[in-house]
């Protein structure tokens, strides 16, 4: 087997953010186009729109380092807040807004939107949802599709590990990740199917192309996908993390899997890949329990504590960490995972003004006010730039 080179593994982070309106709580399904010229003023081509207006995504610059992507994530982070703040809106970092309705939602005049909607109807028109990409440099082709087979075994704890998605119109859902209950309606959405070779992962997306069924690779939206545009394996299954130093420790976690699965492929040895049904029941119980109860560990046959499945996932790339120079980052992991994801967070923060005599709605705009501060933290941005 021939062994490629080390990649690069450069570190790529792309977020998108729900803008709501700071005195109603409120998604603003039109916001002014000054918030996105200013954004895009101050960071040329780093911040663009999303499909619905109330949406904005920010993208990191190729980094070679967490310390790295970190300070440009809270940079973007801290643009977003300071534009929308001059008219009195916010970026909250949640996967979904806690009692948006998306019937209520203006779209982007954009073809590209334009062509979506048209051909996915309103399986498109209800994703008023957010979603976090971590890009990963791996530079080979061969390598990407091997690393992206065993790779999907990971996509279930990572998800868990992100879970900010629990309300959805007004309605607490009961899952940690709603979000992907809506995103899986689309085509071309889940675990990708295991490849053999680029070539054949080619041959499979140019029949789609020309049967007319997509335009380029952009279109497929697997939860871990070869990037079509930059040499990268990209992986889509996070919710958006509101605490900037979760989203950054997820990508640390992400790029470190990724290192520990090529020293494997070094060592002529690989991940185990199984069956997509059961990789798909683990991902189910990320969607519905987060970091709450066990996912399935394949090795051993049993339901395993997610904390336990967490440490020994953590050892098994700590030599990853500290070649990567980002040990500090993967053990926010452990935190993460003992204090609970923002899925938790939202769910206390109702709960609380609950029990302090709040009604349904009232807790629902504290939920909304607490995922402004989260958003903001660690981004140097105080109360006075979002007001």
């Amino acid at each position: 087997m021939t062994i490629p080179k080390e990649p690069g593994f450069t570190i790529g982070i792309e977020e998108e953010y729900l803008l709501v309106d700071r005195e109603t709580m409120e998604l603003v399904n039109d916001p002014p186009p000054s918030i996105m010229a200013e954004c895009q003023r101050l960071t040329p081509r780093q911040v663009s729109p999303e499909l619905l207006r109330s949406q904005i995504e920010v993208g990191t610059k190729v980094c070679t380092t967490m310390a790295e992507a970190r300070a440009d994530l809270a940079g973007l982070r801290r643009v977003v807040i300071e534009a929308a703040g001059h008219e009195g809106l916010s970026p909250i970092a949640a996967s979904t807004h806690p009692f948006g309705h998306w019937t209520e939602q203006k779209h982007t005049p954009a073809e590209r939107y334009r062509d979506l909607t048209a051909e996915m109807q309103a399986a498109a028109r209800r994703l008023l949802i957010c979603g976090m990409h971590v890009h990963v440099g791996i530079e080979n082709d061969e390598l990407r599709i091997d690393l992206m087979n065993q790779m999907r075994y990971f996509v279930p704890h990572l998800l868990a590990l992100s879970a900010s998605s629990p309300f959805w119109e007004s309605q607490n859902t009961g899952l940690r990740s709603y979000r992907l209950t809506i995103f899986d309606a689309l085509p071309r959405t889940g675990l990708p199917e295991r490849f053999e070779s680029f070539a054949e992962y080619q041959r499979h997306v140019a029949i789609l192309i020309q049967a007319g069924l997509l335009e380029d690779a952009t279109k497929i939206w697997w939860d871990i996908r070869p990037s079509a545009r930059y040499p990268t394996l990209e992986t889509r299954i996070f919710d958006v993390c509101t605490d900037l130093d979760d989203a950054v420790a997820l990508a640390a976690l992400t790029r470190c899997v990724l290192r520990m699965l090529y020293r494997l492929r070094v060592k002529n040895q690989r991940w185990r890949i199984y069956s997509p049904m059961l990789l798909y029941e683990n991902r189910w119980r990320a969607m519905r329990y987060g970091t709450d109860e066990t996912l399935l560990d394949l090795a051993r046959g049993q339901l395993m504590p997610f904390a336990q499945l967490i440490d020994e996932l953590l050892e098994l790339v700590a030599d990853d960490a500290v070649a990567l120079d980002c040990v500090a980052e993967v053990a926010h992991v452990r935190k993460i995972a003992a204090r609970g994801t923002s899925a938790h967070r939202q769910v206390a923060v109702y709960e609380a003004a609950v029990g302090d005599g709040a009604d349904h709605q009232q807790a629902l705009h504290a939920v909304v006010r607490a995922l402004i501060e989260e958003t903001a933290a660690g981004t140097d941005c105080g109360a006075e730039g979002r007001s």
